[in-house]
């Protein structure tokens, strides 16, 4: 019976992004022909003599780790950058966006680089400041000015989150204060009339007079916390729903230099934003007398002013907190309370000011795990701030850009909450608009899909933009180098794809083609191009994702097809060109209009299956369906004396066994419970559910699970202020990362010391059915005996080493260097360690180095990476990037490429983007054809499984 191929790799290395905003989706693929030979390589690799067993290399060790040292380089920030992109945002604007790898994060950074001021004339402006609303809403509606517009935006100050909801620091726009800094917060970036902009401090000075010339000092300012002693002043400026007053307080409202109501305050108040023209005055303590004595009349002057520590006032200021870099040194912040990984948003500036760099770091995701602050201080520094701010992070970083054409700037990060976040001000820039003439088209393929199957559909855009980079109108003109494109700039991708070049080497086996397409649009005279690739026959479809379960009637969900070639190349395939079967009275599908599908459940409770066939070439798959939740048990805890824990043990359930989690006994420290084997969790789970046995102490239940990288997450339940048996609801964010595993109950202490029962952990789930198996058949990399001995060498694959019976060399996973043998380059991997644990970074380092070595040997014909299976060890983004940097080094060079990986529990082979994969079992010795320079259409590897003589494996 045939087994599973090995999981194929994602193709994407962000995020999909908030809807209905845009991103820019960041691609791994770079011009390894070029970029390769420019990274750091190690030491030659040792060619083995043929005939011989494993080369000898230990004596190469000093050179090739001397090699790998001056790659790694020092410091306690040395990562590696795996994708770099960026785009001209305006004149004077540009926006880099990159993700790097360090030896315990991903991370993923967006960077707007701006000369402020010059003949560009950006400008840096406050943003926001009329209540809370995301940065999308407020650039959307900041005045830019006649002749100007918005070209970028990011999130600003700290706020009162979980009361005004007001800004904390200062704030300046057009050279007058909006409003002064909470005590403490007076840090801030600012931008002067020159355009220059630094970091400073930004004080409060003024005055309020009353009748009879008393002075009073001014206290605060639109302020959310003023200092108390004085009198405070809020205006139409203040930036909350409701304006803070102490109970003993008392106001007064000043109109055009005179009282027009004055009172003390009997109890608690939240008075409203003063109408503009009017100044609310608040006073506590002394001063609230004095405010209380004024008759309507009373003239009453209010002077407030911004007092910088060093320099005039800037035009324009938004607050931030702690400083990262300070005269180009990048500041210490270890132990901070702040001071955690988190999603971070940063302004510094270089020399003289002119030259600003915003920057936003996400975090608290699977795909970037955020920064500290001394780290962040480090790379601004490294980045070329001579000062930085921190400014809010967390769920409020958020970075929009524009894109070329484009009316509003789109969302480029990935913020934590998976929504943009209201905030309370921000900071836009602004530039000249351009005269709104085409000067260039900017051609898109439908959901970035730059690859399509022959005879298939690519749904193309066309923005026509000004010299500024901004909007211009008009119909594009389309046309297509090969097969055909429509006015609606639907293109047609010939029929057997286009042929190489003349000449050009093809490493692809099979008979599929691959070759290039451009599309052109022109708008006027004004034009643009996007290149396509053809890929080989569609042989392979599957739905993404292969089940799709929906809570209620209503819901909707997206799915898409995604094909593959008989290179494992893949590309999706549109809507227009497959026909859907499924039962209409319960489910709603329809074309997302961004190369996918949605599904709408019409009933409460179903399931289904949907298939979809695509006309051209009558490739077919089978989508699973359902609608209504179900509990589907994880544990029933019938087993609880096999859990482990300090202060755990069997007790009384609901009905029957449960877990007791004694916090008397832990005197009040947290109490876990371990299950006997990990608990894996379906993956369209939306909730997990426990049985709770409350005494009214406080203790807080709490499921703690991981997911599939091994990245932590809890779930925690209510206090338990009750006493009986009550089942907890505990949904999961939307932002997990499923599939998720329960690792450990366990309980925290409340108000007294408790005891905590618990009975059934179960899932609630859509009831979807299995999904359906894929039907493909052997990979071609599967062969007969026989033709594995015709091939020029083998080597067979076993991790204890020895004699092989018809081998040539015999491969371990164990070898310590790369070595060549016979026209292949063999690159050992070391799983020992997880990806971020260090081993990520040291296994990428190797392969980035073998590879520029390889690209330039006119003796390697191929490269295999070995690697030993350590189940959790490779994370799924170190996957995807080790098969995306092997399938572009075999696109850019020719040479063929493979992973070999060692002793998991069943055999698999197969590819992707023409990279094999070649999986083997624990306990056999598999013997491997080679052939580094194999005859066009033929892969240069042919395995043989054994015990299976004569048997086809996929």
């Amino acid at each position: 019976m045939p087994t599973p191929r090995p999981p194929l790799p994602a193709l994407s290395f962000r995020s999909a992004p908030p809807a209905p905003s845009v991103r820019t989706v960041r691609s791994a693929r770079t011009v390894l022909a070029v970029a390769l030979c420019a990274l750091l390589a190690g030491a030659p690799a040792v060619d083995a003599a043929p005939g011989a067993g494993p080369p000898a290399v230990a004596g190469a060790a000093a050179a090739v780790d001397a090699g790998a040292a001056a790659a790694v380089g020092s410091g306690a920030d040395d990562g590696i950058e795996t994708a770099r992109t960026g785009r001209q945002v305006a004149a004077g604007v540009r926006l880099e966006s990159y993700d790097r790898l360090e030896a315990d994060r991903w991370l993923r950074i967006d960077e707007l680089v701006v000369d402020l001021g010059g003949t560009s004339d950006v400008r840096a402006e406050y943003l926001g400041g009329h209540g809370a609303a995301t940065v999308a809403e407020a650039a959307a509606r900041h005045p830019a000015g006649p002749g100007r517009r918005v070209v970028a935006a990011v999130n600003g100050d700290f706020f009162d989150i979980r009361g005004t909801g007001a800004p904390l620091g200062p704030g300046m726009r057009d050279g007058r204060l909006l409003h002064a800094a909470t005590p403490g917060a007076g840090r801030a970036v600012g931008f002067g009339a020159a355009g220059a902009g630094r970091v400073l401090r930004i004080g409060l000075t003024g005055r309020v007079t009353l009748p009879g010339g008393a002075v009073r000092p001014l206290t605060g300012y639109n302020t959310v916390r003023p200092a108390a002693g004085g009198i405070a002043a809020y205006t139409a400026d203040w930036a909350g729903a409701e304006i803070p007053v102490q109970v003993g307080a008392a106001t007064a409202e000043v109109r055009d230099g005179r009282t027009t109501s004055a009172a003390p305050l009997r109890g608690p108040a939240r008075p409203p934003r003063p109408a503009p023209g009017t100044t609310l005055l608040v006073a506590a303590g002394p001063a609230a007398a004095e405010l209380a004595a004024l008759r309507p009349g009373d003239p009453v002057a209010v002077d407030a002013r911004p007092a910088p520590d060093a320099g005039p006032a800037p035009l324009t200021a938004v607050g931030g907190r702690e400083p990262l870099v300070v005269a180009g040194v990048p500041q210490n912040h270890d132990g901070a309370p702040n001071d955690t990984s988190a999603p971070r948003t940063a302004v510094g500036f270089a020399g003289d000011g002119h030259r600003l760099r915003i920057l936003t770091v996400d975090g608290r995701q699977r795909d970037s795990g955020g920064l500290t602050l001394s780290a962040l201080g480090r790379l601004m520094h490294r980045n070329g701030a001579r000062d930085a701010l921190n400014l809010d992070g967390g769920g409020s970083t958020t970075l929009l850009a524009a894109i070329s054409g484009a009316p509003a700037p789109v969302l480029e990060n990935a913020p934590s909450d998976g929504a943009l976040r209201p905030v309370a001000n921000g900071l836009v820039l602004t530039a000249p608009a351009g005269p709104g003439r085409p000067a260039g088209v900017r051609v898109e393929a439908l959901g970035g899909a730059v690859h399509v199957f022959p005879g298939l559909a690519r749904t193309l855009t066309a923005t026509a933009y000004d010299t500024a980079l901004g909007p211009a109108p008009g119909a594009p003109r389309w046309s297509a180098t090969a097969g055909r494109i429509g006015p609606d700039g639907v293109f047609r991708a010939p029929g057997d794809g286009p042929a190489r070049a003349a000449g050009a080497r093809d490493a692809t086996a099979g008979a599929g083609r691959r070759g290039g397409v451009t599309a052109s649009a022109r708008v006027g005279t004004a034009q643009g191009a996007l290149r396509l690739d053809v890929l080989g026959p569609l042989t392979r479809l599957r739905p993404v994702p292969e089940r799709v379960g929906l809570a209620e009637a209503g819901e909707s969900a997206r799915f898409v097809l995604a094909g593959r070639d008989d290179q494992g190349a893949a590309a999706p395939v549109e809507p227009r060109d497959v026909d859907l079967r499924f039962d209409r009275s319960r489910w709603r599908v329809a074309d997302d209009g961004r190369g996918g599908f949605t599904v709408t459940a019409l009933v409460p409770r179903a399931t289904g299956r949907l298939r979809a066939t695509v006309r051209a070439t009558g490739a077919a798959t089978e989508l699973a369906l359902g609608v209504g939740l179900v509990t589907l048990p994880l544990a029933d805890l019938s087993d609880a004396a096999a859990w482990t824990g300090r202060d755990t043990a069997p007790a009384e359930g609901h009905p029957g066994p449960g877990l007791g989690l004694d916090l008397r006994a832990a005197g009040g420290a947290a109490v876990t419970a371990t299950p006997p084997r990990p608990l894996p969790v379906p993956e369209s789970t939306r909730a997990l559910t426990l049985w709770a046995r409350g005494d009214g102490s406080g203790a807080r239940p709490a499921v703690e699970l991981t997911d599939a990288d091994g990245t932590a997450l809890t779930l925690r339940g209510p206090a338990a202020d009750w006493t009986g048996w009550r089942e907890l609801t505990l949904p999961l964010p939307v932002t997990a990362q499923q599939p998720l595993t329960v690792t450990r109950l366990s309980a925290a202490g409340g108000g007294r010391p408790g005891r905590l029962l618990l009975d059934t952990l179960g899932a609630r789930t859509p009831a979807t059915g299995p999904a359906v198996p894929d039907a493909a058949g052997p990979d071609p990399l599967v062969a007969t005996a026989a033709e594995v001995r015709a091939r020029p060498w083998r080597f067979a694959v076993d991790p204890a080493g020895g004699p092989a019976a018809g081998a040539d060399l015999v491969v371990t996973g164990a070898e310590r260097l790369p070595f060549r043998y016979r026209g292949v380059r063999f690159v050992p991997l070391d799983t020992a360690r997880r990806t971020l644990d260090g081993g990520g970074l040291e296994r990428l380092r190797t392969l980035r180095r073998a590879l520029a070595e390889a690209a330039r040997e006119p003796a390697t014909g191929a490269l295999a990476v070995v690697r030993r299976h350590a189940e959790g060890t490779v994370d799924r983004k170190e996957e995807a990037l080790t098969a995306r940097y092997l399938a572009e080094f075999r696109r850019t060079t020719g040479k063929g490429a493979a992973v070999i990986t060692i002793g998991a529990p069943r055999f698999a082979a197969g590819r992707s983007e023409g990279v094999l994969g070649l999986t083997t079992a624990r306990g056999t010795r598999p013997l491997v054809g080679a052939d580094a320079f194999p005859p066009p259409g033929r892969d240069w590897l042919a395995v043989h499984p054994p015990g299976r003589p004569g048997q086809g494996v996929s």
